[in-house]
């Protein structure tokens, strides 16, 4: 069977056309992109993508669809082997390789995030229960994170992975506690003490791993992703050894359905060097030793309305930011929030908090709810 024929026929499978009239359809300018999606996979269909021999008008339908109809188990390139075995191999997220996250992507530009996230610059999965804009439903997650940490004034708090400052912004300044945050990102230092000048806030440019004094609590909302499998045990210490006997320590992480080493290696390029999205079982193995977990909360369908509002922002303000960044950089960048889109979409990825104590708190846990 020829490729093209192949890769219609799998497509069909998803409800997508080849130049189809629908908006979910692949719009084809190349045939030569056949033969490199069924060599490379996702780091072909993608690098097709930005080279524009492509298109789709709605691409987190089409990644609803084909992640929804499971076709990339139909398409398992040889040459990707080695990105597996690295992953299983080696520690792609050393303490030497923990900082090439932070120049890759999060010095990317901070006209970029401003452009493109919330008026608070967070991140991280907003949460949709009652908010009806990005900036509600960021305020929200924020807000849901201070109440299950069970903040009080004056009390010490970690954020292991603060990007810009976003929560311990908002918590200094609703709950009167002071921060400690630690980032590998220096664009994302040099921002977030302006934004949290005047605030009993500490910014450090500084590996987790680094980290070992007493803090009251403990948070790092989405951070985890960097740390890799062969560190997770490493990370859960860290934290237990800096969190006070009676604290709560709060994990909010991506997470995945199944046990798989190693990341999307299109994502990994392009995005985020040597990320590794854990399962479940991988954070209560690295856990249960060390931590009684008190609650655990599935959100990752929020993650899908996030992203859209992330790539309406960054379509909104593209005209300003086409001055920095060239039309290669607009199709890799709305490849990556419209295929996530579509991801958590089609619940092959998960957004978790899990809530932990030392001990197990004698009366128990309830999960606070938003009034």
């Amino acid at each position: 069977m020829k490729t093209e024929a192949y890769i219609a026929q799998l497509l069909q499978q998803a409800d997508v056309q080849l130049n189809g009239s629908r908006p979910w359809d692949l719009q084809v300018h190349n045939t030569a992109m056949y033969a490199d999606v069924l060599a490379r996979g996702n780091l072909g269909l993608g690098e097709a993508y930005m080279r524009g021999d492509w298109d789709c008008e709605q691409l987190d339908v089409l990644f609803q669809r084909i992640l929804r109809a499971s076709l990339g188990e139909h398409i398992r390139p040889l040459k990707l082997l080695w990105h597996h075995l690295k992953a299983r191999i080696l520690n792609l997220q050393s303490s030497r390789r923990a900082w090439q996250v932070g120049q890759h992507h999060y010095d990317l530009g901070n006209d970029l995030y401003r452009a493109m996230l919330d008026e608070r610059m967070v991140y991280t999965c907003g949460y949709w229960q009652r908010a009806q804009d990005l900036d509600a439903a960021q305020r929200d997650k924020l807000e849901l994170v201070c109440r299950k940490l069970q903040l009080k004034p004056g009390m010490r708090v970690l954020d292991i992975g603060c990007g810009w400052g976003s929560f311990m912004k908002y918590a200094a300044e609703n709950y009167g506690v002071r921060c400690v945050g630690l980032t590998v990102s220096k664009a994302q230092v040099e921002l977030g003490q302006q934004l949290c000048e005047g605030l009993p806030i500490e910014f450090r440019l500084q590996d987790y791993r680094d980290i070992n004094e007493p803090f009251d609590a403990v948070v790092s909302i989405g951070m985890f992703e960097h740390v890799g499998q062969k560190n997770y045990a490493t990370f859960m210490r860290v934290a237990q050894r800096c969190l006070a006997d009676e604290g709560l320590f709060l994990l909010h992480t991506i997470g995945r359905n199944r046990d798989v080493r190693g990341t999307d290696p299109w994502i990994n390029r392009y995005i985020f060097p040597n990320g590794e999205l854990p399962c479940l079982s991988h954070i209560d193995d690295a856990s249960r030793e060390l931590f009684c977990t008190e609650d655990i909360h599935n959100f990752g369908a929020d993650y899908d309305t996030t992203l859209m509002a992330w790539c309406a922002n960054f379509e909104q303000h593209w005209p300003e930011l086409q001055k920095h960044y060239d039309e290669t950089f607009y199709r890799m960048w709305r490849y990556y929030l419209l295929s996530c889109a579509g991801a958590f979409r089609a619940r092959d990825l998960q957004v978790w908090q899990w809530v932990f104590s030392k001990h197990g708190l004698s009366h128990g846990y309830e999960r606070p709810q938003l009034d």
